[in-house]
């Protein structure tokens, strides 16, 4: 693990700013989150982890329409003062693949795979934050021993509040934000 001192980093008093982060080395930025400032160590995801959002992404891949792509683990925006920078496991946008950090106003859809070490942020931090920045679906994923749940939210714009659209074990027919088919099961062996 990296810390700000072995890069010589030391954490302003004000908090992390865009342009503090931006200059960051890219080893470091890969293994923080930044919220209000601050910068949160993202600990290491585990294989089974890794396989379910990529598994995720790659099934909302085959399905995506124009203009959408899908990446996750990038740096996503969600405010330059203070500067909150999140990485979401799977992430549906719109743009420039070569432009980082992605802005909230380009994002459709993020996933967050729920891990034992980011369940309260992954299902109360997360949504919170996405919904205020306006992304018009979250969708969280609750690994079980032997199988996967999926958690699907449309945001309420007036409230900005995420409401629940459905709650889905098993292979799946997801009607918005665009049609897919998804096998939560076959994921669920992943990794």
């Amino acid at each position: 693990m990296i810390s700000f001192a072995e890069q010589n980093l030391s954490l302003p008093p004000n908090g992390i700013t865009a342009a503090d982060y931006d200059r960051m080395p890219v080893e470091v930025c890969r293994r923080i989150e930044v919220v209000d400032g601050r910068p949160i160590v993202s600990p290491s995801d585990t294989p089974r982890h890794n396989g379910i959002a990529h598994g995720l992404g790659m099934a909302l891949e085959r399905s995506l329409p124009p203009p959408w792509d899908v990446t996750g683990g990038v740096d996503l925006r969600l405010s330059e003062v203070p500067l909150t920078n999140r990485r979401p496991d799977v992430m549906v946008y719109r743009g420039d693949r070569r432009k980082i950090p992605v802005l909230p106003a380009d994002v459709l859809l993020i996933v967050e795979v729920m891990g034992m070490v980011s369940m309260t942020t992954d299902k109360f931090d997360k949504p919170a934050e996405y919904a205020h920045a306006k992304i018009p679906h979250f969708w969280r994923v609750e690994q079980h021993e032997d199988d996967l749940i999926l958690f699907t939210y449309r945001l309420d714009r007036p409230t900005r509040r995420y409401l629940l659209t459905g709650v889905h074990p098993g292979a799946i027919r997801i009607a918005e934000p665009f049609p897919a088919e998804i096998d939560l099961a076959a994921l669920a062996t992943t990794g």
